[in-house]
């Protein structure tokens, strides 16, 4: 259940830090890629050595490697993770979370994660009983954060009570439990999703016409997925060879910006979603020989006119409650012609591609994405397959309906 999955593990300054050693161990055993964050405190009870170990990744405990002074992205490691899971957590670095607190890398990791957070408790019964740590543990839990409740037994300061870290073997059930049950788990369930993609063919005569290199790969990852995170998908779909794996998928095959912009405009009221990711012609030829055109001698001069803009149009009725999602290929000044377009067509989000990146754009079975949303928030992902990034757009329009 946990093979492949990204697991970060955070560990503060508390005696039951000896533990975590065997959650590590266990969850590496099980197939997950795990990578620990030390406090300095938490360095007192076990050393970072060991926990290096047994992750098989560099243990980090600071925002700069002393040793080249590379920064350590707390953003990058919340975006990275499947799931974070502070484990001991002591009631100093729970009161830090409930209140915002961001004084070291585990705590600016945790303000930055977006994965879910598994929160292991570990004090002494009266520390937990308090009514500050209580207010703080509900605080924690009304975020959305997992408690793993601590169990009862022999304390450090010899007391005994409530407040000893759940065992690593009850840890690690629970991440599987939740992970079993995400599986099963669909985010856009009964909602509708319009998508378009691949080229248009604007016709010139019977036998030639104007397109571009799109393949539709992206925008056919993207209804495949869509289908499988439980939404109901129409996928306006340009003229090419391929086609979505998912059956659950409606195709409505088009060939001009015409027909695409016919189609997607009628579908859009009856949408919750849209992702405009096809490559639809700016430009149509304002007359179509109805005979093939002879070469001749003289220069051939093509009238072109503009087609419909299909995300303008949808953003102008766009409702507040409707999502819309739209593309821009760039080679220059990307980042200021996405945000332009983002804000000039009323898109809630704007995927960024750049035809300057190697695999990224038409036809690669890869790409490279930012993601830019109306509040500026800019998300830069890797190179991956589309299918990968696919689920990364998804994931991003999940966050905004939450």
């Amino acid at each position: 259940m946990l093979k492949g999955k990204r697991i970060l593990v955070g560990v503060t300054g508390g005696i039951a830090a000896y533990k975590t050693a065997n959650i590590i161990r266990l969850l590496v055993k099980n197939g997950a890629e795990v990578k620990v964050l030390m406090t300095d405190h938490a360095k007192e009870f076990v050393t970072p050595l060991t926990f290096a170990t047994l992750s098989k990744n560099p243990v980090l405990t600071g925002f700069f490697n002393p040793e080249n002074g590379d920064w350590n992205s707390h953003v990058d490691l919340g975006m990275w993770a499947d799931l974070y899971l502070i484990a001991p957590a002591t009631a100093n670095s729970i009161a830090k979370m409930a209140n915002g607190i961001a004084d070291n890398l585990l705590l600016t990791t945790y303000l930055s994660a977006r994965c879910p957070v598994f929160i292991a408790p570990s004090m002494d019964v009266d520390m937990l009983k308090h009514a500050a740590t209580t207010i703080n543990i509900e605080t924690l839990r009304a975020f959305g954060n997992f408690i793993l409740e601590p169990s009862t037994g022999e304390l450090a300061s010899g007391l005994t009570g409530k407040g000893r870290m759940a065992e690593p073997e009850e840890i690690v059930k629970e991440i599987e439990s939740f992970f079993s049950k995400k599986k099963s788990y669909k985010p856009l369930n009964g909602k509708r999703l319009l998508i378009n993609a691949g080229p248009t063919r604007e016709p010139i005569d019977p036998v030639r016409f104007i397109s571009n290199y799109s393949s539709g790969k992206m925008g056919i990852a993207l209804a495949d997925k869509a289908a499988e995170y439980g939404a109901s998908v129409e996928l306006v779909l340009g003229p090419v060879t391929l086609a979505p794996k998912n059956n659950l998928v409606n195709v409505i095959n088009v060939s001009t910006a015409e027909s695409m912009a016919e189609e997607c405009i009628s579908r859009f009221p009856g949408c919750d979603i849209a992702i405009l990711a096809a490559a639809v012609a700016d430009f149509t030829p304002g007359q179509i020989k109805t005979e093939k055109i002879k070469k001749g001698g003289n220069d051939l001069v093509l009238k072109l006119i503009p087609t419909v803009d299909i995300a303008m149009t949808l953003g102008k009725t766009k409702t507040p409650s409707q999502i819309l999602a739209g593309f821009a290929l760039e080679t220059t000044n990307e980042l200021e012609n996405a945000r332009e377009k983002l804000t000039r067509k009323n898109l809630d989000i704007i995927v960024l591609n750049s035809l300057r990146e190697d695999g990224a754009g038409f036809s690669h079975d890869t790409n490279k994405i930012t993601i830019i949303d109306r509040y500026n928030n800019i998300d830069k992902f890797e190179l991956k397959s589309k299918e990968e990034a696919a689920i990364d757009i998804l994931n991003k329009i999940v966050s905004i309906i939450r």
